[in-house]
Order: structure tokens, then sequence, then C-alpha cells
């Protein structure tokens, strides 16, 4: 299910979807749709969007609730500092049922794929569950701007909820891919917004998946001229960066 709610700050917003819905933030998933910030006529505002239950959808959007509440281990502090949480240090291989069948299933899957690799555990947290592939084929399991790695991890994350874990997220990811994209992206956001403000005017970026929206939203909300929001329909949607006071 998809509801979404307003707040002044991403807090705000995320504590109403919180209490309203009567679930823990951990239970659903957080899509930025809109930030606004405060003008000399009007208040600043966030929309988002919540995901709930485990849809394709929720399940596709399993690294948007990591990142959104990695900052500690129910942490109510709203987005933390990165979506990879507690690297596992001297404890890489599986340890009980579940991360045994997550392993089993994720190197399984690849080399059916015909892409072999050694599936090992990234992080564990409450309710997160990182995985990493060890292989010479990472490249392609990567795929263009990530999308067959999203594919990957969200078979994962459907298969989790079929063994009776549809309350844990899964995390997929090989060779660093997550984290240097997410400093790609946040150098793309501030060259684009460098090319707004000088242009006084809009650039619309390709579709992204919601945390890689997500990211530019938040990248971009503090600077006081730059206004941003997502276009489209469907999982992949588009950001439009634009001059403040350009929109009417």
């Amino acid at each position: 299910m998809e509801y979404e709610f307003e707040g002044r700050t991403e807090k705000e917003a995320i504590d109403k979807a919180a209490e309203e819905l009567g679930l823990e933030k951990d239970d659903f998933d957080v899509e930025i749709l809109e930030t606004q910030k405060n003008g000399l006529f009007k208040k600043g505002f966030v929309r988002i969007r919540v995901h709930t239950g485990n849809s394709s959808a929720s399940a596709g959007n399993s690294y948007l609730s990591a990142r959104a509440f990695s900052g500690g281990a129910d942490s109510d502090e709203g987005p933390g500092a990165g979506y990879i949480g507690k690297t596992v240090f001297g404890e890489p291989e599986p340890q009980g049922d579940f991360e045994k069948k997550m392993t089993g299933f994720a190197a399984g899957l690849i080399e059916r794929m015909g892409y072999p690799g050694k599936v090992s555990v990234l992080f564990r947290e409450k309710r997160k569950l990182g995985l990493k592939i060890d292989s010479e084929h990472s490249s392609i399991l990567i795929g263009k701007k990530g999308k067959n790695l999203d594919a990957l991890q969200l078979l994962l994350n459907i298969y989790a909820g079929r063994i009776g874990k549809e309350d844990v997220r899964v995390i997929l990811d090989t060779e660093n891919y997550r984290i240097r994209r997410e400093e790609s992206l946040v150098r793309l956001a501030y060259n684009v917004a460098e090319k707004v403000r000088e242009t006084r005017g809009s650039v619309l970026l390709e579709p992204m998946n919601p945390f890689d929206r997500w990211l530019i939203h938040t990248t971009l909300n503090d600077i006081s001229d730059v206004e941003t929001k997502s276009e489209g329909d469907g999982l992949y949607k588009q950001v439009r960066v634009f001059y403040k006071g350009l929109r009417q």
C-alpha cells in the first residue's frame, strides 16, 4: 500500500506517517516526492510517499529504508550517514539458518545466470541484512546504473518474505557499487545545481530508483535558490532541478 504525508521537515512527515499508520519507522519505506524551502511568502514543506507491506515496490525500495534509518539502531533522527550499515569484521560467513539460506539463494541465483561468485555477509543490523558478492563478473551483475543489482536485490527480498522474514530488509552490493554510486550522484547533484543557478532554468535528470531520487533531493535541500521535484509514474521517476521562482 502507498500513502502520502506532508510535514515541515522530513522527520515531521515521517513521524506523522508512523503515528497515523500505527507502524514503527522500520516497518515502511519512504520516498521523498517534493521539498519546498521556506520563502518570503510561503512556508517550506516536505512531501513523502510511504510504502507499506511486502509488495514488489516495497521490496525494491529496501535499501532506501536502510539508508533513511541507518543513523543507528532504532534511530529516530531521520536520514543517517549512509545506507551501508555496520560492516562485519571477522564474521563474513553466514550465521544461522536465515543467513545461510539467503547467501545460498543469492549464490545459486547468480550461478544459474552464468556469472558465479561468492556471497558473504556485509553487515547485520536489526531487521536489516547486507550481502556482498565477490565475482569476476561484478560489472555485469551491477548492470547499467545498477539496475541488474537492484533486480537481484528485489528477488532476494521476495525470497526472504517467502521464508517468513518479510520484516527483514536485504541489501545487496558488489565492488562497493552502492557507495560509489552515492558519491557519483552527490557530485551530479551539485554540478546540476550550479548549472541551474547560472541559467536560472531547470534540468530534468534521468529516471532513477527511489533511493537515488531521495539522495538528489536531500543533497540539494540546503541550497536556498534551487528546488527539486519528482516527475513521472512508476518506480523509476525523474528528478527535475530548477531555479527557485521558476515554478509558478
